[in-house]
Parts: C-alpha cells; sequence; structure tokens
C-alpha cells in the first residue's frame, strides 16, 4: 500500500531536506507538511516523540500545529506518519548571505534567542527519549564513549589510527569541561540555519522545524549547532548576544561551551561524510579539530 495514500494530497520534497521523508502536501488550497518514518533508523515510537516535542514547546518557541498522527500499521505495511502545519518564512541559511552586516547581527539574535529559550526548558536526566510521553532512556553517553563507539565508522571513512586518537585526547580534555555546567535542558538536537525560517522583512523566527533529534541534553548544544558552519563575526556576535541577555553567560565562555557541546554531532555527521554536504562540512571540521587540539579550528 501507498503509505501517502492517507493524506488525500499531492506531494513534493521538501526542499533542502536531507532526509527524503519530509514532503509539501497541498489539497485543497491548504499546504501542509507530511513527514513519513519509514527508515529503519526510526525507533518504534519516533512519530509520537515528535508530535509530544511539538505539543510541548509550542507557545514557547515558534513551531507548526500538529494536524494528523498516525501510528504505522504492521498489518498494511504503512509506516508511521506526522502531519503538521506549514510555515511562512525563508530558510535562515539561505537568508544569511543575503544581508549586510547590522541585519546579520539581528538574525543572529533573533536565533540565538530560541537556543536560549530551549535551554531554559529543563530536563531531570540526559538521553533521548523513548516514547510519546517523553520519557527518557537511561545511560546517556558521554563524548569519549561516543568517539569509541564511531572508531571503526571513522577508519572507513579515511580517518587514521593517530587522527582518531588525537580525538579521543580532544574527547577526554572536553568532557570534564561539559560536565561542569551541572544541568540538562530540551535539546533541538539539530538546530541549524536551515531548520530556522524568519520573516525576511523583520528577521523573526517563524517556525523551527525537523525535530527528529530532539533529546534531553546539554543546554550548549543548540548554541553550538547554531555556530558550527556560520562564523561571520556579525552573526556570531548576536547568536552570544542574545544567548547572555537570557542566561547571563560571558559570551567568550559561552562560545567555548557551545563548541564543546557540539563535538557530539561533529562526530555522528563525520561518520556519513560524502552522503550530503552538512555531512562533509562536518567531516572537515572535526578533522581539523582533531588536527589542532582546538575545538575553535576551522576546516582548510
Amino acid at each position: 500500500m501507498d503509505p501517502f495514500a492517507a493524506v488525500g494530497a499531492s506531494l513534493q520534497p521538501v526542499e533542502g531536506g536531507w532526509s527524503g521523508e519530509t514532503f509539501l502536501a497541498e489539497a485543497g488550497g491548504e499546504r501542509s507538511v507530511v513527514r513519513i518514518f519509514a527508515d529503519p533508523r526510526h525507533g518504534p515510537h519516533a512519530a509520537e516523540v515528535q508530535e509530544s516535542v511539538l505539543r510541548l514547546v509550542r507557545g514557547l518557541v515558534p513551531v507548526p500545529a500538529v494536524l494528523d498522527a498516525r501510528h504505522a500499521d504492521a498489518a498494511t505495511g504503512m509506516p508511521a506518519m506526522l502531519v503538521t502545519e506549514h510555515l511562512p518564512g525563508v530558510r535562515g541559511d539561505l537568508l544569511l548571505p543575503r544581508l549586510a552586516p547590522p541585519q546579520r547581527e539581528a538574525l543572529g539574535r533573533a536565533v540565538g534567542a530560541v537556543a536560549a529559550d530551549l535551554a531554559a526548558m529543563p530536563q531531570l536526566r540526559a538521553g533521548r527519549f523513548v516514547d510519546g510521553d517523553l520519557r527518557v532512556a537511561p545511560g546517556a553517553e558521554d563524548l569519549p564513549t561516543r568517539v569509541d563507539r564511531q572508531t571503526e565508522a571513522l577508519a572507513a571513512t579515511g580517518w587514521s589510527a593517530a587522527e582518531v586518537d588525537a580525538l579521543r585526547a580532544v574527547a577526554d580534555e572536553v568532557e570534564a569541561e561539559l560536565e561542569s555546567v551541572g544541568r540538562t535542558s530540551l535539546v533541538h538536537g539539530d538546530l541549524t540555519l536551515a531548520d530556522l525560517l524568519l520573516d525576511e522583512a523583520t528577521l523573526s523566527v517563524t517556525g523551527v522545524v525537523d525535530w527528529e533529534r530532539a533529546h534531553a541534553g546539554h543546554p550548549f548544544t543548540d548554541l553550538g549547532s547554531l555556530l558550527r558552519l556560520h562564523r561571520d563575526p556579525a552573526y556570531v556576535a548576536g547568536v552570544l548576544e542574545a544567548w547572555r541577555q537570557r542566561h547571563g553567560t560571558d559570551p567568550e565562555a559561552a562560545l567555548d561551551l557551545a563548541r564543546q557541546a557540539d563535538l557530539p554531532a561533529l562526530v555522528d555527521l563525520a561518520v556519513r561524510a560524502g552522503e550530503h554536504p552538512a555531512a562533509d562540512a562536518a567531516a572537515g571540521l572535526l578533522r581539523a579539530i582533531a588536527a589542532t587540539g582546538d575545538v575553535h579550528a576551522v576546516a582548510t
């Protein structure tokens, strides 16, 4: 059975998505976004988790309303499906290069405020969400363990043993700094400009999308995602100023922790080098960090 038949709409892949599971639907002149959870990488309750997260944060950060949610049907082979409203706005990664420095700083403040708001939503413990009640699976792994788990995958993408050892040394040093924060929050898990929609005229955030990687984790994780590849000084200053206004953290200290908290995502992206440009960029950045021992390193 065609899993899209239940939607009753014409579907087109969402521009810029890498999952191949997100579609723009149009029926009766109304647009919506359809997410299909067909890939085996998804847990059995992935659609329920994402629905619950969207309901949890709605009204606190701009997210689409959930219009429909359907469980997987083993009898028919139909995967789980989540239908949300289609939000207006321009993707941040497309908008930023078109702006002058003052506007880039304003955009940075707008998206930095989203990261700061998410970091203020506390969680009791770190880990992935396992069901629609947002229960957290025990045993969240630390950064050195993450590197160890991905060692073979890194080697398969061309990392030498010496490079992996250098990365492990960075992970050991960074972990102590990350643990010093001492709290856990809701994390979007992929808060890049590609997943943020903005009003081109006001530079306000109109939507935060793609919550597939939402979890309970380190409060500086989403800040690190925002600052990973977009390092324009005006933009960075705006992001860090929004964070300072919300949490009072010195911008330099916040930047250090953001770069450190982004390392787990870089490791997981680096092992997918060759699959899409974001993974390639992450792999280059992670290699530079391993080579220099500096979390602020820039890929050559």
